[in-house]
This record gives C-alpha cells, structure tokens and sequence, in this order.
C-alpha cells in the first residue's frame, strides 16, 4: 500500500512566522517541501484583480499538486495568508488529495504580540508600514475559519514547529 503523505496548508495574518514556521518544519520534517504562496504571486506593480486572484490560485494549485504526485516528498507544506474559507477552499478542491491526510492550520496571534513582530520587520527593512493595520484588521478573521488553530504568542518558531509536528 502508499504512504499516505501529509498536506499541511498553514495560514495566518501577516506576519504571524508562517514562512518561518515553515522553514523550520521542512527542516525536520524528512522528504518535505514548502511552497509559500506569496511566491506565486510576486508582482510589481502588485494588482489584484479577478484575473489575477484566479492566477495565483492556478499556480499554486499546478505546484502542490505536482509536489504532491512526487514521490520524493511525504509533507508537502505550503504557507499563505488564506484569511477566507473560501481561498482555502477554492484550493483545496483542485488538489488531488486522495493520497493524502490534510490539515489546514491557523496560526493566531493577539494584536500586541503581531504589532511587535510586524514592526520588528519594518527596521529590518522586511515589511513595509502598510502592512500593520491590513495585518491587524486580519487577526479576528482566523477564527471563524474550518481550521485547526495554534497559538503562537509568547511560543518560539521550535515550540509552534512541535505542536504542528504533534499533528502528523
């Protein structure tokens, strides 16, 4: 019989350390790979318009199915803002999943704790300033989603990594 392999979409505002999260995991994790969905959708100017939300979808849909029919991989991670059910949702019933055992992942975060990393980012040169309040105004949005939720305030990048791990 197949392993079943281990599709784990992790979503969270900006900020929260789903990149992060997810690096880390791939690490640990033998024979995985990680999409980040802003890869997908790396544009400048950035327009987000019907066409384009449909494109982005299509990427990442086209590479995490292609990961997923690859046998050198058994966790596929893939990481991205998904503060809808209906994005979540829109990519998951273009996988082929049959193989696989699914967890979608929200990583919550209060709005100190997401203010703190956020501007943190903005010094380094990571973020730009515009992105604090879209960030915030996201946080409440997570909770109403079909998700498995992982708190991630006062947890380092090790501790929330061992919790997702727990769910294989």
């Amino acid at each position: 019989m197949k392993n079943m392999k281990n599709l784990l979409l992790i979503g969270g505002t900006m900020g929260v350390g789903k990149t992060t999260v997810c690096q880390s995991l791939k690490k640990e994790l033998p024979n995985s790979v990680f999409l980040d969905g802003d890869w997908c959708w790396d544009a400048d100017p950035f327009r987000v318009t019907e066409e384009t939300k449909k494109m982005v979808i299509d990427n990442i849909c086209h590479l995490l199915n292609n990961f997923i029919h690859c046998s050198a991989y058994n966790t596929i991670l893939f990481c991205w803002v998904m503060h809808q059910q209906g994005i979540i949702d829109s990519i998951l019933q273009k996988l082929d999943t049959s193989g696989c055992a699914v967890k979608c992942i929200s990583l919550m975060v209060n709005k100190e704790n997401l203010r703190k990393r956020i501007e943190t980012d903005i010094r380094k040169g990571i973020r730009n300033k515009e992105v604090l309040e879209r960030s915030i105004q996201r946080v409440p949005l997570y909770r109403d989603l079909n998700t498995i939720k992982i708190d991630t305030n006062q947890k380092t990048v090790q501790e929330i990594s061992s919790e997702i791990k727990c769910l294989l």
